[in-house]
């Protein structure tokens, strides 16, 4: 788990032209492996980065929302065990952006398949996160990644609160 500039989520920025790169105050992110237990470890990078960001009161929000977010990108983004034998692993990066107003939560996954929100109806799981994700942000989106690795990065947007 490193800390990575700005430049490398040079896509997210272009999706959020009202975020400027070198604003950011503060940038990290870690590597998530392949593995569903791989969502607690997001929590848990996610609560350790807010406090050190002396943010702890939007913990619950970004904690559920980060939650969500890898999860999606490993139930969807990742091919099965089939696909992947012989193949380097590409995990799941999970990216904290801290600008002066705006906290930028992104997870990149190797899919080029975008996000959808489903309409889950009575007893149906898929299409929930992303409604929930909706919900507690100030908005959320996601862009292609260009050139290689393929993949994409979901965004999500928390404004912070004043000081």
């Amino acid at each position: 788990m490193g800390s990575e500039g700005p430049a490398l989520l040079e896509p997210l920025w272009q999706g959020l032209t009202a975020i400027d790169p070198a604003a950011v105050s503060g940038s990290v992110s870690c590597a998530l492996p392949a593995r569903f237990e791989a969502v607690k470890g997001a929590r848990q990078f996610t609560g350790s980065t807010l406090r050190q960001w002396n943010i702890p009161e939007l913990l619950d929000e970004v904690a559920l929302v980060v939650s969500e977010l890898v999860t999606n990108a490993l139930r969807h983004a990742l091919p099965g065990p089939a696909a992947t034998a012989g193949e380097p692993e590409r995990p799941v990066r999970l990216h904290l952006m801290r600008g002066p107003s705006r906290l930028v939560c992104a997870v990149r996954d190797p899919s080029d398949v975008g996000p959808v929100a489903g309409e889950a109806g009575c007893g149906e799981e898929s299409g929930r996160g992303l409604h929930l994700v909706e919900s507690f942000t100030d908005g959320w989106g996601w862009q292609p990644l260009p050139g290689t690795p393929h993949g994409k990065i979901v965004w999500a947007v928390f404004h912070l609160p004043p000081t």
